[in-house]
Parts: structure tokens; sequence; C-alpha cells
């Protein structure tokens, strides 16, 4: 199936799923296992994958394959945004803005080469951008570039229309540097699926398979003596259920899920461990822009807002969110981390519990009205909706059960159903959902212009039916005043300026809501120390651990020891 998990938390629940199923699907893995010594080490990983994997290795495409980015291809910088350390040099050593704010030098790596022998230099590094530029449809964040040359081999310079400091952190720790000499001959750079990926990353592509895929070392790897992992194979599940089962038969090293009652399930297991590190927000993505071909009641702001209203986080928390997870805020921002930039004390956090009498009130005004089955309908319409999420997601299926009780108490009916990890990737990609359960996850630094431009900008939509930018806006909101802010808060550097215009965009989205936050998730990853050691820890976060996480999937790989 494709695989593109930038933004959805990847989970499983506590295995329903024999564990004969569980290890059915892992045939051919066991003997990959680290023997003895680091010579012919290996781990298996579960990043949420059911079903049958689809080949894709392009970076630029919504549906890339996870390991594509981080551990196949590169950034310039990494930014560990479970800490607050400074961004860590890469594949770039450093970069300076000119005094206006429109171009940016990068230096880059000297001694550094693709994993098919050709010399990395910063030719590479502008034909990236300038590909980017001249490609609409691999441009997920709407960059805008005048310009993108090599002064020399050593030497980057990007040029842009406009002043365009909040830019910074996507360009140097967001975009995957490719190879001139192999991308300059692809047609299409967005269609493509790249099937031999050359990377300047810690692996490369060894053999793929539908159920499981292998990515072995690159020996020519430019960190000295890294990786020591020499391959990691990763699979795909019968379902996302059978995880926990896979997980304590010992057949998988690493991988992140909500499994309820975990630290039972773990118990006198020495080999086992977990971290947690929510960072997540939860929440109902909407299908909003019905003049971009979105069709049903959610459509209709008001009954957004309804939904809004009429959830109790505090009982969906205690139901499906095993009593971890932290409250919300309806700017989407995190509110103990980004409390500076929440203009208006009133969205700081989300309601607790159900306010089904304002809810009521705002359905009655917009014209929502109850039948004799108590749901309401208006112009002939039901106020009936279809909410997606993936079979196994434990916790999201026991969210759309309990909302469906307390969202009918107010007159809307929502009708729950499980898909493949695939085709609800692909109904959100398309646009070709009314609810859907996902979550809003981190940017590529924690300022606000990294959560609300991919996920609110028009330039990261498109009309339902084709593909929406890469980690973009699913929702097909669009709107000119969050626009117009988006593009004041790219052109300065002063905090006080930028919350100005992150105000304005609150007072949109708070009001119109195409993202309904629930609540901030926990977000827990399981390993093992039996094949692997040196995963990050509560003490220790030295990069987000979580499965699914591209660009910390390689510092945590060349981090990692076998055990001996």
């Amino acid at each position: 199936m494709s695989y593109f998990v930038t933004r959805a938390r990847r989970r499983a629940g506590l295995a329903a799923a024999a564990v004969a199923a569980t290890l059915i699907a892992l045939t051919g893995c066991s003997g990959d296992k680290t023997t003895g010594g680091g010579g012919d080490s290996a781990i298996t990983v579960f990043n949420g994958s059911t079903g049958t994997i689809v080949e894709n290795w392009n970076p630029f495409s919504p549906t890339y394959l996870q390991p594509t980015t981080g551990l196949i291809y590169e950034a310039l910088y990494y930014y560990n945004l479970a800490t607050e350390a400074a961004p860590q040099p890469m594949l770039g050593t450093a970069f300076s803005w000119s005094p206006d704010g429109k171009q940016l030098s990068i230096t880059t790596r000297d001694g550094v080469t693709w994993n098919d022998g050709q010399p990395f230099t910063a030719k590479d590094v502008a034909f990236t951008f300038d590909l980017i530029r001249r490609t609409p449809a691999i441009n997920g964040t709407g960059m805008k570039l005048t310009s993108a040359v090599a002064k020399d081999d050593k030497t980057a310079v990007l040029t842009f229309p406009e002043v365009s400091y909040t830019t910074e952190a996507g360009i140097l720790g967001d975009t995957p540097i490719i190879p001139e000499h192999i991308w300059s001959k692809v047609a299409d750079p967005s269609k493509t699926i790249n099937q031999n990926p050359v990377g300047t990353g810690p692996y490369k592509l060894k053999t793929f398979g539908p159920q499981s895929y292998v990515i072995e070392k690159n020996a020519a790897y430019w960190q000295a003596g890294k990786p020591e992992i020499q391959s990691v194979r990763y699979i795909a599940l019968a379902t996302a259920d059978a995880a926990s089962a896979a997980l304590t038969a010992g057949q998988v090293d690493w991988m992140s899920s909500f499994l309820p009652g975990l630290d039972q399930l773990l118990k006198g297991k020495k080999d086992l461990g977990y971290v947690n590190t929510p960072a997540l927000t939860a929440s109902i993505f909407t299908c909003a822009g019905a003049d971009l071909g979105c069709s049903g009641p959610q459509t209709d702001p008001a009954v957004r807002q309804a939904i809004y209203q009429a959830i109790n986080r505090d009982q969906l928390n205690k139901l499906a969110g095993g009593g971890f997870a932290a409250t919300a805020s309806p700017t989407m921002l995190l509110p103990e981390r980004d409390k500076k930039w929440i203009a208006d004390p009133g969205n700081v956090t989300t309601p607790a519990g159900a306010d089904p009498a304002k809810a009521n009130q705002i359905l009655d005004q917009a014209g929502w009205v109850k039948g004799g089955d108590g749901i309401r309908s208006k112009a002939g319409q039901r106020l009936s909706m279809t909410i997606q999420t993936v079979t196994g997601w434990s916790d999201f299926i026991s969210l759309n059960d309990a909302m469906t009780q307390q969202l009918k108490a107010v007159g809307i009916e929502i009708k729950p159903t499980q898909l493949s990890w695939n085709e609800w990737n692909n109904n959100q990609v398309q646009g070709k959902f009314q609810l859907s359960l996902d979550s809003i996850g981190l940017g590529a630094s924690s300022n606000p212009y990294f959560t609300y431009s991919p996920h609110y900008s028009s330039a990261t939509t498109a009309k339902v039916g084709e593909p929406a930018g890469t980690s973009g806006n699913y929702v097909r909101y669009r709107n000119a005043v969050v626009d117009k802010a988006l593009a004041a808060a790219a052109t300065t550097n002063d905090e006080n300026l930028q919350k100005q215009q992150y105000a304005v965009i609150q007072t949109e989205i708070v009001r119109d809501l195409p993202y309904i936050p629930i609540y901030v998730n926990s977000m827990l990853t399981e390993f093992s120390t039996a094949h692997a050691t040196g995963w990050p820890t509560n003490d220790n976060k030295y990069a987000l651990p979580a499965s699914w996480r591209k660009w910390d999937n390689g510092v945590v790989m060349v981090n990692l020891k076998p055990v001996k």
C-alpha cells in the first residue's frame, strides 16, 4: 500500500488477531535478526502498514514509503522538535540571510557521495530547489522562489521575490535533497515512483515486496562508522490489531502504536520498553470546501461548530485516550508549548465537556431541523456524514463509537467506516471523504507558520479528485484572509509582527473549524533491546522516536547499536 506518514499518527489496538496470523505476516523476517556481532545485524520495523505495500520512493509524492526521507534522502539540517536544540547540520554546514531577507546562502558538506558513488555538491542543492520552483506539482508548501543557483561546489544561493525568513526551517529541515545526475533525466518528477532511489542517507534500498521491503547500510555514508545496524526490514501486518502480538512475540523491534494497558502488556518482558512523546492533535478532518468539490453537511460551518461544541472530550479521553491525552486548542497549536502564540486567551484550550445547548442553538439558527427520528435535516439533506478511520486503530475506532452517541444527542448522525491505510490515506489526499480521523502533526519548527501554511493555505490544496500537497490542506479549505496573513507572516523575522498575523488566522480558523480538535494524544513508541540499543528515552530525546516520523528515523537509526 502507499505509505505516507509525515502527518498521521500510526497506532494499533491491543491484539485481537491471533498471534499465528501475525507470524504468518512476518514469515521470512526472523532470519534477518542479529545472531552475534554487528556484521549481520538487522531490525524489523512496523510503522502502521497494513495490506499490500505499493512501491513509491519519490520524496515529492504524497504517497511515498516512509523510509524515503531521513534514511535514503537527507535534508540540509535536522530539526529536533522533541527539544529546544538548535538545528543540527546534515548536508548543510552553514547558512545566512541577506539583510533584506530575500536571499539565503547555504554552505554544503564536503566528502559526501550519493549511494551510486557520484559526488554530492551544492549543485545538487540548487538543482533540487530549482526543480521545485519549476514544477508546481511537487511544490507542496507553495514556496516562492525566483532562482536557485550554485556559486560553486560548496555554496548554493536561493533568491526569493519577497522577504522569506519563515521559509527557513522548511527549506533547511524539510526538503529532501536529490541528485541532479538522476532527476534531470526524469520527465515528470511528480509522477515517477523512483524505483531505484539514489540518496545520501545512511541506508539504500535492497529488496522490495508487497508485504515487506529491506533497506541496507550505505557503506559510503558520510558519518564515519554509521550506521551500525546493517539492515532494516519494514513489514506490513494483516491488520494493525496484530501489532501488539508481533511486539510481544519478538517479531518487531520498533513500532509506534496505541496499546491499551501497555504497562501490563509489557510486564515481565525485559527486552521491551516504550517512550511517550505527545505532540499531535487528534482531530476530525472535514472536507470543507464546497467550491473545491466537497459535498455533504460538513461543508456548512455551522455543522462543524456544532460538532466542536457537542463532543465531550473528557469522556473521549477516558474511553479512547487511556486517560493520557492532553487538552488541545481550537487554534491547532499546542497549549503548553505554543501559548505565547495564541492571541485570544479564550482560544488556548478546547472545552472539556459537551455543551449540547450551544450546539443545538447553532444548528437551529442555521436551519437544521430535527426529524421524527431525532436526526436533523435541511432543504431535504439529512444531517448524516460518514467518518473514516483505519482498520485496527483501536483508539480512533473508540472515538468514533463514542462520538456517534454524543452527536446523536444534538441531531447529528455520523456513520463510522474502517478502511485499509491505503484507502484512508488516498481518500484524504484526493479529498474523497466527508469526515476523517487524523492528527495535525509537527511542522518544520515550532513557529505556527509551519502548522498554518501546510494545513490552511490555498496553495497546498486542490480540487476534490486531485492530490493536495505533501502534508497539505486535505480539508480543501480556502480563505483569502488566511492566505494574506500567511504571506505577511512570511516576510518578517519579528515575532511581534508574526503574532499579529497569526491572530488574524486564528480568528478565521476558530470560526470555520475545517479541522475540529479533539485532544493532544499520546505518542507511544515501543521498542525491543534484544537486537539493538540506543533508542530515545524520556531523559534523552535526541530525536522524536515514532517509527513513522520522517527525518527523525534517520537520526534514530544512526544512533542505534547492535547487541553483540
